[in-house]
Parts: structure tokens; sequence; C-alpha cells
């Protein structure tokens, strides 16, 4: 859910191995930024952030992004793809690593200025479809959520059959997500879609706003219906179109944050059936920062850095809204949060809900699970699980699981599709 670090350690790369930079341009900006983070320079890469995201790229937090030395050295670095964004590109380099394949990728506005750091992910891998969905059972097709300035490409995935079924709107977490919900070479929502498909539940799952639109809402403030309220809503609408589907049967599943929206995106579609916390936090969203930072083992100055964020996201008010971005969000979007408490409005949701937690999640703790149990208790339509073998991901998981965990190709668990097909279809 939250955004994703890496190592601080450092690896050596030989110069010999350094692409030639072009004289101007995003391609050679982003192999500019390539060779000063593998280079340590970061005093010199935080320069080159626009202005607005300057203060939260620290030389700190830029030696998290830095390659990791059981990667082994760098053999290749490939010539840059660019994707046009709209006002920015997006910039992608192939690293081929002694041990892996991995991709760098950043954002440069039409300024010449970085404006995301997406840093080091593995080079994509084929992804192969789970056991339990079942070739034949099902069909997709593609539709469009939302409309005007924010159209967003979608998924339906429907059964083989008439219907009419129940359906679900998947919605995501934090930061910038495709439809898929893709980590790394897993695909969460794919996942889930294809084998609730098997089991008679039609399924859509969207683009995020951030990630189809990220250069118009990086310049300008936005909140979390901009970012997930509003165009889960529209999703839901969609469904409701399709005549495969019982337009009283619409549940919604939301992921990490799109959980602690999901009483917002009820009240705001009023005709939800049920809902689906799925790895859903039910305190602050700044405090899972931090969690997340303690959790993993971050070094002290990353630590005191995102202390002392989160004390000024809790005492910030609307006449800050021009003050740089917090953790990654423009300062709208946490003044928005101030006023938002998921509790109240969950218990007022008359529709049946599920609570699934991952007990090896060290992105939403288990102490978010309790607190929802404690929010819900004596509700007869309200039901709770976690599963104690499984990660963020709701994957398998062995140990203290971290990012890492992530990289391993896996699906999400069969269990947790079966968890889901009874409730949708009671």
């Amino acid at each position: 859910m939250l955004a994703r670090t890496r190592s601080t350690l450092f690896l050596p790369v030989v110069a010999a191995v350094l692409v030639a930079q072009p004289a101007e341009g995003p391609a050679a900006i982003a192999q500019k930024a390539f060779d000063l983070l593998t280079h340590q320079h970061y005093a010199e890469l935080q320069s080159m952030f626009a202005p607005a995201y300057r203060p939260q790229y620290t030389p700190e937090r830029l030696a998290q992004f830095a390659p990791k030395p059981e990667w082994g050295g760098v053999k290749q670095v490939a010539v840059p793809s660019v994707a046009d964004m709209g006002p920015a590109k997006k910039i992608t380099i192939p690293v081929t690593f002694e041990k892996g394949n991995y991709e760098f990728v950043l954002f440069v506005n039409a300024s010449g200025q970085i404006g995301l750091l997406g840093g080091f992910a593995p080079a994509p891998a084929v992804w192969q479809p789970p056991s339990y969905a079942k070739a034949g059972s099902f069909t997709a097709r593609a539709v469009t959520v939302g409309d005007g300035d924010w159209k967003l490409a979608g998924v339906l995935t429907l059964p083989t059959g008439k219907g009419p079924f129940p359906a679900v709107v998947l919605v995501h977490g934090a930061g910038a997500r495709d439809a898929d919900e893709t980590a790394f070479q897993n695909k969460v929502f794919k996942d889930l879609a294809e084998g609730l498909a098997a089991r008679g539940i039609v399924s859509v799952r969207y683009d995020k706003r951030i990630f189809k639109y990220a250069s118009r809402m990086v310049d300008r403030p936005y909140t979390l219906d901009d970012d997930i309220t509003d165009d889960a809503v529209k999703a839901a609408a969609v469904l409701r179109a399709q005549p495969e589907v019982d337009p009283n049967k619409v549940y919604l599943l939301g992921y990490e944050l799109g959980g602690y929206a999901a009483p917002r995106i009820a009240e705001g579609d009023g005709k939800l059936a049920g809902i689906v916390l799925f790895a859903a936090n039910e305190r602050p969203f700044e405090d899972l920062f931090l969690d997340q930072a303690v959790a993993t083992g971050k070094p002290k100055p990353y630590l005191d850095g995102i202390r002392n964020a989160v004390s000024e996201i809790k005492h910030l008010d609307p006449g800050d809204v021009d003050r740089p971005p917090k953790l990654g969000f423009p300062i709208s979007y946490w003044v928005d949060l101030h006023s938002y408490d998921p509790g109240p409005l969950m218990k007022a949701f008359s529709g049946s809900i599920l609570v699934l937690q991952p007990e090896h999640d060290f992105q939403v703790p288990m102490k978010d699970f309790e607190a929802w149990k404690q929010i819900l208790a004596g509700r007869s339509n309200v039901a709770f699980k976690s599963y104690p073998s499984l990660n963020h991901l709701f994957m398998e998981s062995e140990g203290k699981t971290s990012e890492d965990d992530y990289r391993k190709p896996a699906h999400v668990s069969p269990e947790v599709i079966d968890d889901l097909a009874k409730f949708l279809t009671q």
C-alpha cells in the first residue's frame, strides 16, 4: 500500500557500462539520474526534482532507491524507452545485473524536472494464470470507467452463462496502481478476477487515476475522492449497467487504502450489497508509514524523517495546502483525511461485511484487523478471518516478510478465493 523503498546499501557501478548521455531530453535526464543514484551523488540528484517534490526526496530517502548488493554488478544498461503520460514522460531504463534483470523508472515533467521516482523493479515476467482460473469458465471485455477528463481503461471479467451474476468492484490501495494491482511479477487483482469469475462472480478492475494521469495530478491539489472514491463509485455504476450483472448484488472489495475509503465509497454509491475489507487499515493513513518503516528496519535518519513528517501531517490545517507534499501526497490529501473517520460510516453501513487480513503483513498489521473487530462487534452480518501464513498480497510466505517477499512469483491463495466466493454468492 505504501510507497516502496529500496535498500540503503550502495552497489558500485562500473563506469564502462554507463550509457552515453544525449545532450537533452527526458531520456538524457533519466540517464543522468540513474548515474547519480548508482554513484551515491544524492544531493545532486535531489536538485533535479521539481521544487514541490524536492523536500521529500532527501539524500537519505534517495539512498533507499539504490541497487542492492545482492543483485551483483551491472552487466548492461539498455536504451531508455519514453512513454507519453500527458505533460510528463515516463522513462524506463532496462538494466541487466549479474543476478537479474531490472527496470529503472522515473517521471520527467515538461520543464525537464523529475516529478516521481519509481526506482528499480524486476523486469516484468510473463504472468501465468493460477490453477483456480479455469480456462473456458469466463471471458473478459474492455470497459471504460469514468468520463470527461478522467477516463480509465477497465477490464470486465465475466463467468460464462447468462446470469444475472453477483459482481464486485476491485478498489486499489495507495499510489499509482494498474488494473491488475501489479506488484513486481504478481497480479493480485487479476488473480481475484479470474478466480472469482470461475466461481460465478463478475468483477471490474481498472487503472487507477494517478497511474493513468500522473502528470496531471501531481501538479494540482487532490484528495481521497479524486484518488479513489469517485472512480470506485463510477465503477459500481458500470457493473450495474451490464446485462450479465444482478444490480442488487454489487459488492466492493477495498484493498489497503481502498478499504479505508470503502465507507466513503459506500456512502457515495448508496446501493452496495456488501463490502470486503481486504488488508484494510482502520487507523489514520500516516500512521502506517511509520509502522512500515519500523517493521522493515529502516535506519534512524529515515525513521526520524518519517516521524517528523507524521507529526507535521497531524497538525496541518486548510491554510497549509500550498506547502510541499508530505510522504508522497499533497497537503490537500492529508487535510481532507483529517475530517474522515471510517469507523462511524462503516458502522452505519447496513450491508454485509467481510474483513480479511493476512497475518504476515508488515504494511497493514494485525492491529488494524483488531480495530475493525471492535468497531463492528455484535453485527450479525459481519464476518472476520485472518490467514496465519499469508503476506500482504494474500500469497503464501514464511516467517517475517518484507518487500523482497513480493518479488517471488506467486498467486493469491485458493483459500482466499473460496472465502470471497462464499461471501459474494450468499
